[in-house]
């Protein structure tokens, strides 16, 4: 045992990572691989059986847990973000480094890969099982386990305000989690909480294009796809439908931001700085006070 102490030991010592924003983006890489992993797995098991083994609901219910699971694997050493328009968030608002921002994007992209790239392997056969196992678009189009496709009904102007709604929805709720000053969620239960905005946007607004409103959960897995054997239709079908779920929730997220701190966050953030002001102003006049009363005593004895 104690042998055994001392090789983890080593072993810890020679890995440990001293970079602080590096180890951040290894977590998030990881928690954004878990979220694709069970989200997109989901996906997989509803698509391959034929709706057998899976329905719309549990998708949405897998997705929403997964987010919960991948906030807490990686949220204690980098936030549990998962998705870039949340770090674009936080940044606009001053509450992280914009140097974060590309650091935090790539990885969560890298995540977003590798957790794709474990749903094919793990259902590599039943995709080759499946008729028209490689392609993108049709009744048989498999591309869409991975990343997200347009509707059929769906223009590209109707989809880009399909994720910039969504993505403000998502980016609203998420401040309001996160907001101090706002009915604050108790120390441990923001993960859930996260977990279940994503369910309710799900089950609200999926319908469309499958609600990505995550650049980088969308972007992985389709560089992912064109790599594995869907080819370079992943990025031409529908003119090049890819850049609406990576461009569109950044502008979701800015509507997002200024819509909380609009109509909430300023509010609230000013009620505790006038709060503040009326304390210190109190205890500036009790010194005062303090202050006057022993001369008045001194004067009093002469």
């Amino acid at each position: 045992m104690g042998r055994q102490k001392t090789y983890l030991d080593k072993l810890s010592r020679t890995f440990q990572i001293r970079n602080l924003l590096l180890r951040q983006a290894l977590a998030e890489c990881l928690g954004t691989l878990i979220l694709v992993m069970f989200g997109c797995g989901a996906v997989a098991q509803l698509v391959l059986s034929g709706g057998s083994h899976g329905l719309f609901l549990t998708v949405n219910f897998a997705f929403g847990f997964a987010a919960t699971l991948g906030i807490l694997v990686c949220g204690q050493v980098s936030g549990g973000h998962l998705n870039p328009a949340v770090t674009f968030a936080l940044c606009l608002l001053g509450r992280e480094r914009w140097r974060k921002f590309p650091m935090y994007f790539l990885f969560q992209t890298i995540g977003a890969f590798f957790g794709a790239a474990i749903i094919f392997g793990m259902y590599y056969d039943a995709l080759w099982d499946h008729p028209g196992c490689f392609n993108v678009t049709g009744p048989k189009a498999t591309a869409g386990i991975f990343a997200t496709y347009p509707g059929k009904h769906l223009t590209i102007v109707n989809g880009f305000f399909d994720q910039i709604i969504g993505t403000a929805a998502l980016i609203v709720c998420i401040l309001a989690i996160v907001d101090p000053y706002n009915n604050p969620i108790p120390q441990g239960l923001e993960a859930f909480t996260v977990g279940f905005v994503v369910l309710v946007i799900g089950l609200s607004m999926g319908f469309n294009s499958g609600y990505a409103v995550n650049p980088a959960r969308d972007l992985g897995p389709r560089i992912f796809t064109a790599i594995a054997g869907w080819g370079t239709d992943v990025f031409t079908v529908r003119n090049g439908w890819f850049l609406v779920p990576v461009f569109a929730p950044f502008l979701g997220t800015i509507i997002g931001v200024i819509i909380y701190q609009l109509m909430v966050g300023f509010h609230v953030e000013g009620e505790v700085r006038d709060r503040k002001g009326t304390e210190q102003e109190n205890v500036r006049l009790t010194n005062v006070t303090s202050n006057d009363n022993p001369k008045e005593a001194t004067k009093e004895m002469h």
